[in-house]
């Protein structure tokens, strides 16, 4: 043997654990004739290894160039380091340290191998549903602290049969280190009992083919399974859920099922074939075997998602290939994570129960996301696949816990470098979210090894997030505008430094002002903003009452444009929803004069639903905006007339004008998909418009696009081309939702700037 020339120490950061990065780090070193070790520390993957200079070169090139498939490296630090005379290369057990900088890896889809050996009789693992390797499987979901090592998950309690242990110890085997590990002889098992708790030996797939509706425990929850071609079946979840219009996403047995009921472009496969397996929202095909009005009322979208656990699998066979798979929670709770609650929760909802004792330790629902036209990622909610992967923000960054808002809740807690978005909590004016909320929080600060120096928080003061923040002592507290937050989030995901200008569009914000806003130009970056421009003012009578019944929005925008007289009679007409009763009332409190002013784009959206017919009653958050989107498919030439006038140096988009003519058009019968067409067109005009304007006043070019409005891609993508030809820069969510899903993160990097 050739003395070594050379030693180096190798340090490399990311999602590095959990992934197979040891294995493929021993199999580069065998191949190019090294010796040295490898180990798991808390900050990352440590190596020494020494040779020949070429090999030495060639081995650390590979290292960042050939990962394993399902690494992220965020850096790989080298140092020399003095001939030590190593006699082979291995593989050593895990370190502890004091600092914990590991990333976590998400949750990652069963890979083809594995899903081979399910799906062999001769295999071992032949129907195994907790089947798994190195490159797939659970992982947040069953982590409980850092390093990744299988006495730190939820697998503790499953010793390793003989032949399990021996995959795991074998380097060069797949499954060498994968710490979920497990076959039927040592592992987990799955059982399917009735709704009285009684165990039956009967396939699920035969169940659901009857009809039934089945409660499925999988990666981060429970989902209640029901056949999608079943109407019966259909009807039956929908009512015993009561879940009246919300859309249900479904499952496919593989991509050539799901291209029989939605189209497919080649970007969609990639992330429905994808290790983060989301739900992808895909245009419907209408299949005659589906009833649309069951499945996606008021849409022409299908949510679709494949297999991404052994367990789904075998909720299929050759004459079923398409299942409602929707999260088992009750109005808006939280997802059912255990058998005992599932059991006791979902009784009067499934007929059958299919449940596992592998504990789920993080709760985590699917992620859901769209592909827009630009083949990029918009995501509705960043959850399993994504969750608790990092998104890199500025060195200089504090450690922050920013705790978002009150809807479609997720926190932040950031770290220098690195910002770590939780998964979805949903509404924290439900307890059992608000306390998943709490102990996800402090299961974030173990994982991390992080003690926040700021509590960023909304300004809202009757939000449960706010309150928590405000109640906390010994830490500083930054209260943040949520419609800054929305900027900040754009910002900080695509690395922007410097003032930008922001158009953020959402249902409602605190204002500065005590008003709700909800449209607004801002000008800024993360330390301060200015208000530059927003959307006209107009009463919110009721407040969130009015938010749930766009008939009343549409009845107070009626009134402010026609006046009073002509309104009446107009919404006698067009408003069938809105009684006698509640139109004095509403009226009452208008003449009142004291109603709280909003600037709300949702509200607008929601008034012109209402008017159109096609949606007076939002039975989920945004139904009415949503279903307006969809009806918009009738182009036509032309948009209705708006003003944009400067008071007191803000600019005041006025979308007023655009109700005489946009109730003509009603009345001479213009189909409802080309009128809200039109509507759709003479908003993204007037936003053109109103930002030409400030850039004119300001010198800024660069913009910024945020707010749950942008989840429309009639007008996301029409803006965005429109600024584009004019010449501005334009920034747009890729990372986390534009809705208020993805406000911790604007929250927390403000917060890291301005708090000293």
């Amino acid at each position: 043997m050739l003395e070594a020339a050379a030693g180096y120490r190798i340090k490399i950061t990311g999602i590095v654990q959990g992934v197979g990065f040891r294995p493929h780090v021993y199999r580069l070193a065998i191949e190019h004739d090294l010796k040295g070790w490898v180990l798991n520390g808390s900050t990352g993957i440590y190596i020494e290894v020494e040779g020949g200079e070429d090999d030495l070169r060639e081995f650390t090139r590979r290292l960042v160039d050939e990962p394993p498939p399902l690494a992220v490296i965020r850096s790989c630090s080298i140092e020399n380091i003095s001939f030590q005379g190593f006699e082979k290369f291995t593989i050593r057990n895990s370190a502890e340290e004091n600092a914990k900088t590991t990333m976590i890896s998400p949750d990652i889809a069963i890979c083809e191998d594995c899903k081979r050996e399910v799906k062999n009789p001769a295999d071992r693992r032949y129907g195994y549903p907790f089947t798994n390797c190195t490159n797939c499987g659970p992982r947040y979901t069953i982590i409980k602290d850092v390093p990744y090592d299988r006495a730190n998950t939820t697998m503790a309690e499953f010793p390793m049969c003989p032949e399990c242990r021996q995959e795991y110890e074998n380097p060069l085997h797949r499954r060498f280190h994968a710490q979920p590990n497990a076959c039927p002889v040592c592992g987990p098992h799955a059982t399917l009992l009735d709704n009285k708790g009684r165990v039956l030996d009967v396939p699920a797939v035969e169940l659901l083919k009857a009809g039934h509706i089945v409660a499925v425990k999988g990666l981060g929850g429970f989902h209640l399974a029901a056949a999608a071609g079943n109407k019966a079946a259909v009807r039956n979840l929908r009512a015993r859920k009561r879940r009246d219009a919300k859309p249900f996403a479904v499952m496919a047995r593989e991509l050539k099922a799901a291209r029989k009921y939605a189209l497919i472009s080649p970007a969609e496969e990639r992330w429905l074939s994808s290790p983060q397996a989301p739900i992808v929202i895909l245009e419907s095909r209408q299949h005659p075997e589906l009833d649309g009005s069951l499945i996606h009322p008021g849409l022409k979208t299908l949510g679709v998602m494949l297999p991404y656990t052994p367990i789904h699998y075998l909720l299929f066979d050759d004459e079923l290939d398409l299942l409602i798979m929707t999260s088992a929670n009750l109005s808006d709770e939280p997802l059912i994570t255990t058998n005992e609650e599932a059991l006791s929760k979902l009784a009067k909802i499934a007929d059958y129960f299919l449940i596992h004792n592998r504990e789920i330790y993080n709760p985590c629902d699917d992620s859901v996301i769209k592909i827009s036209k630009a083949d990029t990622p918009h995501y509705f909610r960043r959850a399993r696949g994504f969750v608790p992967l990092g998104i890199p923000i500025p060195e200089r960054s504090r450690s922050v816990l920013a705790v978002g808002g009150e809807m479609k809740n997720t926190f932040c807690m950031t770290r220098p470098g690195e910002a770590f978005l939780s998964q979805h909590w949903g509404d924290l004016n439900h307890y059992l979210n608000y306390k998943n909320f709490l102990n996800g929080i402090e299961r974030f600060q173990k994982m991390l090894d992080v003690r926040p120096q700021v509590i960023a928080h909304d300004l809202h003061p009757d939000y449960q997030s706010t309150r928590w923040a405000k109640a906390q002592k010994g830490v500083k507290k930054a209260a943040v505008q949520h419609h800054h937050a929305h900027m900040a989030s754009v910002m900080a995901e695509n690395a922007i430094e410097g003032e930008v200008l922001g158009l953020i569009c959402d249902g409602t914000g605190w204002g500065a002002d005590g008003a709700v806003w909800g449209c607004e130009i801002l000008q800024g970056g993360y330390r301060s903003f200015k208000r530059r421009g927003h959307l006209k003012y107009l009463p919110l009578p009721g407040g969130d009452i009015t938010a749930q019944k766009p008939y009343r929005m549409a009845l107070v925008y009626i009134i402010e444009a026609l006046g009073e007289s002509r309104a009446l009679g107009i919404a006698a007409k067009y408003l069938p929803d809105l009684k006698k009763e509640e139109s004095d009332l509403l009226l009452s409190r208008l003449a009142g004069g004291k109603e709280i002013l909003t600037s709300s784009c949702g509200r607008l959206f929601d008034a012109v639903g209402a008017v159109l017919n096609i949606c007076a009653v939002n039975r989920y958050e945004g139904q009415a905006a949503i279903e307006l989107e969809a009806s918009a498919g009738h182009k036509t030439d032309g948009y209705y007339d708006y003003n944009i006038e400067k008071e007191q140096g803000i600019w005041i988009m006025n979308p007023l004008p655009v109700w005489p003519e946009l109730l003509a058009d009603i009345e001479r019968d213009l189909p409802v998909g080309a009128v809200a067409y039109r509507f759709h067109q003479t908003v993204i005009r007037m936003f053109l418009e109103a930002l030409i304007r400030v850039r004119d006043d300001t010198g800024l070019n660069r913009v910024v696009l945020s707010g749950g409005v942008f989840h429309n891609e009639i007008i996301a993508i029409g803006l965005i081309q429109s600024l584009e030809a004019n010449g501005f820069e334009v920034y747009y969510h890729q990372q986390v939702p534009p809705g208020d899903g993805g406000i911790a993160l604007g929250q927390a990097v403000i917060a890291s700037e301005v708090i000293d």
